[in-house]
């Protein structure tokens, strides 16, 4: 996974101290497997939180950007995880990605959401009535879109502030 946004908070996490996995889902880039439609990238969240856990510190949280922030929260409702959670402009609605758990499938959490105020396929105030929904805060940046375009700092220091919470 070679997103900006990701390698900038993955490099600081690890600068923080902590072990940062970052991967493809099946059929992007060059792993191997086809698209999914979301429910079969549940398999490839499972299979890295698992990797994860096996290491000698327990998970000390889930971060995603786009399809990847949601699919990451639908891995917490399957998997009933209360780890600290960061879900990076996730489409509320899209018929590209799965849609958002029930609110009712979560396990209580730390929990928070970041969308651009200029994001061009997430729509943001949707996003805070789903935040709402289960309680999570959320953090709208002003001028940003879907990209985050010079914001990879500041969103590394979101994320890495809901984990140390």
């Amino acid at each position: 996974m070679r997103s900006p946004i990701l390698v900038t908070i993955a490099k600081r996490a690890v600068a923080a101290g902590y072990r940062a996995l970052r991967f493809n889902f099946r059929g992007v880039g060059e792993s191997t497997g086809t698209f999914g439609g979301g429910v079969d990238e549940l398999a490839d969240v499972a299979a890295a939180a698992t990797f994860a856990a096996a290491l000698d510190e327990p998970l000390a949280g889930i971060a995603g950007w786009s399809f990847g922030a949601a699919t990451a929260l639908n891995w917490q409702a399957v998997s009933r995880s209360g780890v600290p959670y960061v879900g990076i402009a996730p489409p509320v609605t899209s018929p590209l990605s799965p849609p958002l758990p029930d609110p009712s499938s979560l396990t209580p959490a730390t929990r928070k959401f970041i969308i651009g105020a200029r994001d061009q396929f997430v729509a943001a105030a949707d996003l805070e009535v789903y935040a709402s929904s289960i309680g999570a805060t959320i953090a709208i940046y002003p001028g940003a879109d879907h990209f985050f375009l010079f914001k990879h700092d500041q969103l590394a220091d979101d994320v890495l502030a809901v984990i140390e919470s």
